[in-house]
């Protein structure tokens, strides 16, 4: 990705995982939780690829997303070492609830999850907005 298209790129995807936040939540509302547990982790997922993409770095791997993102951003302090933790409860719950036979993600599990989602974004999206505050800002997800 050609590096006038970084910031670009990171509100695009940005946008991405507020949407799938928007979705979990509304899933939560009709008591879809496996439902809710995947838009939540995909969630994490595009603001993950938002970050990095203002490093030029991008994957079709989840694992690779996910270790590129610890590697360069938690293990640096960046962000905070609890959001590791964030993201690997996240991938498992939403592959077990895809992948796994008779799986029940409980409510509670999920309520969760959606939650450290919407920190998870909330922190990306403050993260972006302090690199590239001349660009459009990215709105709070809190609202």
């Amino acid at each position: 990705m050609p590096n006038e298209n970084r910031g670009t790129i990171a509100h695009y995807r940005v946008e991405k995982s507020r949407e799938c936040l928007k979705d979990a939540a509304r899933d939560i509302e009709v008591e879809a939780y496996k439902a809710a547990a995947n838009r939540s982790y995909y969630c994490i997922f595009h603001a993950m690829r938002a970050v990095l993409a203002l490093d030029e770095f991008d994957s079709k791997k989840h694992s690779e997303i996910i270790s590129a993102f610890r590697q360069r951003y938690i293990k640096t302090s960046i962000f905070p070492k609890e959001f590791s933790d964030i993201i690997g409860n996240a991938f498992d719950i939403r592959n077990d609830s895809d992948y796994e036979d008779f799986y029940v993600v409980s409510k509670d599990d999920v309520i969760a999850q959606v939650e450290n989602a919407r920190i998870f974004l909330a922190s990306v999206e403050n993260y972006i907005n302090t690199l590239l505050p001349d660009e459009h800002e990215v709105a709070e997800t809190t609202k």
